[in-house]
């Protein structure tokens, strides 16, 4: 798969894919991460879901589905291994191994994004904004990254008057920093106690692919 894959850079605020365009790419990211937001009458409304290194971007194409159900866009720059359509079909139709590491991370997908339907529709916005701090921060791979409150109004589908609430109380918690759209996480420990449920199912989800992939 690597000798058919070519080394780029995820930029923050790049579009890899949205619905009224198909799919040309797979994507695995190793240092950015992906957003995967939810679209209403064509505009994009709420995040979904997050890819970082633990997955993969465009495994629709291994069933021959062209167009992606929604948008996926960089929050956070990295490297990534990019695979042609082409390229990726031919390997998912010849290896037994990669058939099966995509079926399994296609499982704890649905499982984020069952929760993350969940999670929108029944928590407050404190513990999502929690959660979503903890997710990020996974996947950066560090305590520190960037978020406006306009972005993470428009990811978690509420006003931004609740986030600038939401943030603060964290903050005062001592919990987190905030400064000008720079984010540092400051108690872990803390700030998973402060999430939903939903985080704990999200990691969960992946420990258990995790462990099926070590299986075999």
């Amino acid at each position: 798969m690597l000798a058919r894959a070519d080394r780029i850079q995820l930029v923050r605020g790049e579009l890899l894919d949205e619905p009224t365009r198909s799919c040309a790419s797979v994507y695995f990211p190793t240092h950015g991460f992906i957003s995967l937001i939810a679209t209403l009458g064509g505009k994009p409304v709420v995040q979904v879901g997050m890819i970082g290194q633990e997955g993969m971007w465009g495994p629709g194409l291994a069933f021959c589905v062209a167009n992606a159900p929604m948008h996926a866009l960089v929050l956070g720059s990295g490297e990534a291994w990019r695979v042609s359509a082409r390229a990726f079909h031919g390997e998912f139709a010849h290896s037994a191994a990669v058939l099966h590491c995509v079926e399994r991370y296609l499982h704890s997908l649905i499982a984020q994004l069952v929760s993350s339907a969940a999670c929108v529709g029944f928590h407050r916005i404190e513990p999502r904004l929690a959660r979503w701090l903890l997710m990020s921060r996974d996947r950066a791979q560090s305590d520190s990254f960037f978020a406006t409150q306009e972005v993470l109004s428009a990811l978690l589908g509420v006003r931004r008057v609740g986030i600038t609430a939401a943030a603060g109380e964290l903050q005062r918690r001592g919990l987190i920093e905030y400064t000008r759209g720079y984010i540092t996480i400051l108690d872990r420990a803390g700030l998973e106690a402060a999430s939903c449920s939903c985080y704990a199912s999200d990691r969960e989800a992946c420990a258990v692919n995790a462990k099926a992939a070590a299986l075999g």
